[in-house]
């Protein structure tokens, strides 16, 4: 592959919802433009795009391809990104790296919801756009009835910049309504029909109106005239779309290659190369400056992905924003505060990797084996440090509790989790204190299952997983008061120890300890002894097994013997009698209430609203928002534990969730009992083992 400088390379995100065409259309690019020798298939496996073993299994994009495209001395570098909701993150990670997107329509499902959200993650980036309708070959395909679902969906101007030529069986290919000629499979030009020649007519008309807009000239020559020459309408077309004030609208049939050329034509001329952008924000030891894509300026490479290998080690993928990057250099990465070496500079097709020296301004690429470089770190000079804002991802809400399949694979646990996550943005992992379960935190079930099966092919560590268990705390409603005698003879020097204690309700602190001894019953010298027995059972609860909070003991008495009284005596009579005194203190347990705020379409608002109500939420308010409405409600996080999968289900996929911790409220007396009572089972078990 020959290098290409800023001007002539594209950055291209293909996104839609799952099942449009995004990877075929990868395909019939690289088979169109002569770089492969035959158009790969994604149900025998052979796409591209799809090549690891798991979306081959699944035959669905799982993670984002870099797919280069040499055509006409330019290189479009088009990052084939995932349709499913559950992996959003791939596509923010594309996006951010991207200067256009190509949205792409199924001709009989039109506007699907991935496809809704990728277009929101476009707003965010502010990225220019084309929408291309897909599949026009298929059976009942309707390219009007799909870009109708659009405008329903997306207040959004629309401009044909080609017309369908046929439909469904007959669909032949595409009439261009910049150059006025027709296109068919081979992609040679010809006259329009005759029957299409007055509706070109017209859609070019509307085309030359649009174009217009982009500049004061052009409109002025278009009042005057009515027409402007092809060169104006592709300028005039070009700062339209650039400035998101109209999205073009182009057809394919993908699968057999028809529109693919002119789609490629248009993403040279309409889209955005690096050189056109303005100049990135990012931070520096100084302050904030901004950076200019050109290969003299200081280095900022974004690194956007990186996956582990089995066979070559980790793959780190970034994006030169300024500057460039030379095969063997060493680079900064200030988010580290360490320097690697370049020494493995690829550029990526696929699973192909090409061998490269330089690394332009603009460009994106691979590297290997790099020690610690982790996805939205950036590299720079060490001379002149920068890093390079890194995009918001939705706080990961599927939770799963996991554990080790066997011993072996206890001790890679933390590590594997760790590389998974920091090959994913949207995954997370923590130790749950008061369960003691390891959570894995994921956009949903398939998420959370392809995550489970990558540590087990790339990191050889098998996982199992389990229903996480509610955090919930333990506490106490009234004051209480016990005493407990530890006397222990076992020959020679005993144990013994009696303490004499009361527990109060603590809303200001976790735990107060403190004491009201006076005489000489007990030693103070033996508090401390005390407070450590206390303070192991507040870890492990006393009715339920969670940890206690909001409790203040007070020591107020007690006995000691001259010979036999030891701390660890006085450990275990404090830890009954603390015990004792809060099985009479009314001891209760409480949950974790989330404040959740829920947008779905006004369509499903009734259903949501319903449902809210079997999981003991409280409604605290609605607001409209484009469209959609958005329920705020606080809700016990057990009501909400696969909430990701019912909220899908309950609005065809266009609701989404967010939920944060608010505050602890007690668990009404019939869910806590049968919460007790399955502590106590397990208990009884654990025994019999």
């Amino acid at each position: 592959m020959k290098e290409y400088t800023t001007e002539f390379i594209r950055n291209v995100a293909l996104v839609a919802h799952g099942s449009a065409g995004k990877t075929m259309m990868a395909e019939a690019f690289l088979h169109f433009s002569g770089a492969t020798t035959r158009l790969g298939n994604i149900d025998d496996g052979s796409s591209s795009s799809d090549y690891d073993e798991e979306e081959i299994r699944r035959k669905i994009s799982l993670y984002t391809s870099v797919i280069p495209v040499e055509y006409k001395n330019y290189k479009i570098n088009i990052l084939d990104a995932p349709g499913f909701p559950d992996f959003i993150g791939e596509v923010i990670s594309a996006l951010r790296v991207s200067d256009g997107a190509l949205v792409l329509l199924d001709s009989v499902s039109g506007m699907e919801v991935g496809t809704e959200i990728a277009w929101k993650y476009c707003d965010q980036f502010n990225l220019p756009r084309m929408i291309v309708v897909n599949k026009m070959d298929r059976d009942n395909a309707n390219g009007e009835k799909a870009l109708a679902s659009v405008s329903e969906s997306i207040n959004v101007r629309l401009i044909k910049i080609q017309l369908p030529w046929g439909e469904k069986q007959n669909f032949q290919g595409v009439i261009d309504l910049i150059t006025m000629k027709a296109y068919g499979k081979d992609d040679k030009a010809v006259e329009i029909p005759a029957d299409l020649k007055d509706s070109a007519l017209a859609a070019r008309a509307e085309l030359i109106e649009a174009a217009a807009e982009g500049e004061d000239a052009l409109l002025e020559k278009y009042l005057d005239t009515g027409e402007l020459t092809e060169e104006e309408l592709i300028r005039g077309l070009r700062k339209v779309v650039r400035s998101g004030s109209f999205v073009p609208v182009l057809y394919s049939a993908a699968g057999h290659e028809i529109g693919v050329g002119r789609l490629l034509d248009s993403i040279i001329s309409l889209l955005p190369s690096p050189a056109d952008l303005d100049p990135q924000d990012v931070k520096a030891k100084g302050g904030n400056e901004k950076v200019s894509p050109t290969d003299n300026g200081p280095l900022a490479a974004y690194i956007w992905k990186t996956t582990a290998d089995p066979f070559v080690g980790r793959m780190t993928y970034f994006r030169v924003y300024s500057g460039s990057i030379i095969a063997d250099s060493k680079v900064w990465n200030e988010n580290k505060e360490a320097e690697e070496r370049m020494s493995g500079l690829h550029i990526q097709r696929g699973k192909e990797q090409i061998p490269v020296k330089t690394v332009h301004a603009g460009d994106i690429a691979s590297v290997s084996k790099l020690a610690v470089s982790a996805t939205s770190d950036t590299f720079s000079d060490k001379s002149h440090p920068l890093v390079m804002p890194i995009p918001d991802y939705p706080n990961a809400l599927f939770r799963v509790a996991i554990g080790p399949k066997t011993q072996a694979d206890a001790t890679k646990i933390s590590s594997s989790l760790t590389r998974l996550c920091e090959e994913d943005m949207t995954l997370s992992w923590h130790n749950e204190k008061a369960t003691g379960q390891t959570i894995l935190q994921g956009m949903g079930d398939q998420h959370i299952d392809v995550a489970i099966r990558r540590a087990e092919t790339k990191f050889q560590v098998g996982l199992n997983t389990f229903e996480p268990k509610v955090p919930y705390r333990e506490g106490i409603t009234k004051i209480a008061s016990a005493q407990y005698r530890h006397k222990k003879q076992s020959g020679g020097s005993g144990q013994f120890g009696e303490v004499h204690l009361r527990v109060e309700p603590l809303m200001e602190e976790d735990f107060e300890f403190t004491d009201e001894l006076v005489g000489m019953n007990l030693s103070k010298s033996y508090l401390p002894a005390i407070e450590k027995g206390i303070a192991a059972t507040m870890l492990t609860g006393v009715i339920a097994g969670y940890p206690m909070h909001n409790i203040k003991v007070i020591v107020y008495d007690g006995k000691e013997h001259p010979v036999d009284s030891k701390p660890v005596a006085f450990e275990i009579a404090g830890r009954e009698a603390f015990k004792l005194a809060v099985h009479d203190a009314g001891p209760v347990l409480f949950e974790p209430i989330m404040n959740v705020r829920v947008v779905v379409p006004d369509a499903s608002m009734g259903d949501v609203m319903s449902d809210m109500n079997t999981r003991r939420g409280r409604v605290q308010g609605t607001e409209s928002e484009h469209g959609s409405t958005v329920v705020v409600a606080h809700v016990p996080l057990a009501e909400m534990l696969r909430y990701t999968t019912q909220i899908r289900s309950m609005t065809g996929g266009r609701g989404y969730f967010t939920m944060d911790l608010d505050h602890y409220e007690m668990v009404p007396s019939h869910v806590a009992a049968d919460i007790i009572e399955a502590h106590k089972k397990e208990l009884a078990e654990k025994k019999e083992e």
